[in-house]
């Protein structure tokens, strides 16, 4: 077969080469995956949680005691 020279249709590298491809694909939606997570782990664009607010809010005197209790509860 001219213009081939050896190479097949797994690219030339045999299994190994859709092997690469497929653990490149695998590593590329884990990235992904776990970059997801980071931003959504309930944290706010700020980096603080709303637990920090409503206890900085009752620390301040914002909310009284009640108003803590049952926010906390919601939260939870």
């Amino acid at each position: 077969m001219m213009g081939y020279e050896g190479y097949s249709w797994l690219g030339g590298m045999g299994g190994f080469g859709v092997a690469g491809g497929l653990l490149f694909m695998v590593g590329l939606v884990a990235l992904l995956v776990w970059g997801t997570r980071a931003l959504l782990d309930g944290r706010s664009a700020t980096g603080v949680t709303p637990a920090e607010i409503l206890r900085r809010r009752f620390a301040t005197g914002e909310i009284n005691q009640v108003e803590y209790e049952q926010a906390r509860k919601t939260l939870a």
